[in-house]
């Protein structure tokens, strides 16, 4: 009998035993092997992705996407395995004072069946991950990756108030239009005037109406600039306005103000603009019935007041016409060629060149900038992510043949988020996740950078770098994404650093199509619909 135990340790139990061991001692090693092999495996889902973007038959990009599906879960796992590990050796480090022999059995039982589940569960991985490497690959094959991808330059990450997409200080093509703009506002008849200006996603109307707005808003007595977006609320809007109209005459709003009931906050907003001139800049308003939640909160003196709006439906203006003289400002003509070439000059050139197109690069900086349609947003994303790769003719000839697809493929407006994602596949992957945590922020949300730096580091986005804090790290990665143009700086410190940031309502749409795509978090729309694939990061 003892000698049939003994057999069977020897036989099955030691082996086992021994392999452990194995696996235990070559753990450290084995999870830096995996986290290099996780960057290149993140280089093929994103090659991948694009052959399914660029495929033009139906059914087989269809296939692709559900095999780019598969390698994003097997990274997805990868990524859980290596965190796992990570979260194992910060809870149980060495500890030098506890030399003893029967102090480290302790802690090595004590750790035992911990390890061994990540290890076994990081050669699962492993196989999983070469499992499908290989079934893509052979189905799929990819042409090598480009010695030029993704060729990020050390530009510098100043002169950050000169960027038109940042704070919008720079107007390319719409001089007449300011022109025009400023006038409706400070002439015209003594009643309030509700000025809509109307266009397209992306051809200028924030813009516009801020350089209008910003020149002048100093000839009122009262002014404030409101972000609406598609999903409000009638109490938020109205706090926001007590919040801006007693910032403005530097008091305090009321302590209760965020707690307060709507008829309250009427009686507010209506405090400070009794007896004023008073304008107002309501930007980004979606829904129609805007004017009748928050018209008897803007009083009418007869005394020039002037309401600004800015939509892309011409029924959100015409709405107002029942209680108010309206001035509709369509801004329906697209930039000029010329208009449309400064900006992109002034974009894709503006490290090291001031702004002037290379003599070799300007047949194809034409050639991408008419395949923008004229539309400023496309032009200066396009012209961001340009501004960041070397000068060379094959480079950008490559980007520019894929937004003629997304043109081709699209005639509506999609193409012009198909556009803006090119400006995201582009992103190093360290930069990725840092653009798609703005997806967890409502649309047009402005998010003070300090908190955003925290939370980038609270979910382990920040990695160390030699001589830097993590904050400092992730201050430079926040712009790097201001200087590709895909986000935007709200307000600056006193010390010239961003203060409060926001993307794009479109750059927003193209995040959240990415965040439902690879499952990055759950976000939950005005409906409660979740925006979600089957595995969840977040």
């Amino acid at each position: 009998m003892a000698d049939t135990a003994v057999s069977l340790a020897r036989d099955h139990l030691l082996p086992k035993i021994v392999e452990a061991v194995k696996m235990l001692r070559g753990l450290p090693k084995e999870v830096a092997d995996i986290t290099d092999e996780l960057e290149s495996f993140q280089d093929l889902i994103n090659d991948a992705d694009k052959a399914a973007q660029e495929e033009e038959n139906d059914y087989k990009r269809d296939r692709i996407k559900k095999r780019v599906k598969r390698l994003r879960e097997a990274a997805t796992c990868m990524e859980d395995a290596i965190d796992e590990y990570m979260i194992l050796e910060e809870n149980n480090p060495d500890d030098p004072r506890c030399a003893a022999l029967l102090c480290e059995a302790v802690d090595f039982l004590k750790t035992l069946i911990p390890r061994l589940q990540v290890a076994y569960r990081l050669q699962g991985v492993k196989s999983l991950v070469r499992a499908e490497k290989e079934a893509f690959q052979s189905q799929y094959p990819l042409e090598p990756r480009s010695s030029h991808s993704r060729g990020e330059q050390n530009a510098p990450w100043l002169q950050l108030r000169m960027d038109p997409l940042v704070i919008e200080q720079e107007v390319v093509g719409l001089h007449d239009h300011t022109l025009a703009l400023e006038n409706s506002l400070t002439e015209g008849r003594p009643e309030r005037t509700v000025i809509s200006v109307v266009g397209i996603p992306g051809v200028g109307k924030s813009t516009l109406a801020k350089q209008a707005f910003d020149k002048v808003h100093n000839k009122f007595e009262c002014h404030a600039l409101i972000t609406v977006s598609q999903y409000y609320t009638v109490e938020r809007v109205l706090v926001d306005v007590v919040n801006k109209l007693c910032k403005e005459k530097m008091e305090n709003p009321p302590p209760d103000v965020s707690t307060m009931d709507r008829m309250s906050l009427i009686q507010e907003v209506k405090k400070p603009l009794r007896n004023k001139r008073y304008v107002i800049l309501f930007d980004d308003v979606w829904n129609e019935k805007f004017w009748d939640d928050i018209e008897s909160s803007v009083i009418d003196d007869k005394n020039k007041s002037r309401i600004l709006i800015t939509t892309r439906d011409e029924k959100v203006g015409k709405f107002c016409e029942r209680s108010s003289y309206i001035k509709v400002h369509k801004l329906e003509e697209p930039l000029d060629e010329k208009e449309c070439f400064r900006l992109f000059c002034n974009k894709a050139f503006k490290y090291g060149f001031g702004g002037d197109c290379q003599e070799e690069l300007k047949d194809i900086s034409l050639e991408i900038v008419r395949k923008c349609k004229g539309l400023p947003l496309a032009i200066v994303a396009v012209g961001g992510l340009l501004s960041q790769k070397e000068k060379n003719a094959p480079e950008w000839r490559l980007l520019s043949q894929n937004v003629s697809l997304e043109l081709e493929r699209n005639s509506d407006l999609n193409s012009i988020t198909k556009i803006l994602s090119l400006s995201y596949d582009d992103l190093p992957n360290n930069l990725r996740s840092r653009l798609l945590y703005f997806g967890i922020y409502p649309e047009d949300y402005e998010v003070k950078s300090s908190r955003l730096i925290k939370q980038w580091v609270g979910e382990g986005f920040v990695k160390h770098e030699t001589g830097k804090s993590l904050k400092e790290v992730a201050q430079q990665e926040l712009t790097r994404l201001i200087c590709r143009s895909l986000v935007q700086v709200s307000s600056f410190s006193v010390d010239e650093k961003v203060k409060s940031c926001r993307v794009h309502d479109l750059i927003h749409d193209m995040i959240l199509k990415k965040v439902k795509e690879i499952g990055f978090c759950q976000v939950f729309g005005e409906q409660n619909q979740s925006l979600s694939s089957e595995i969840i990061r977040r």
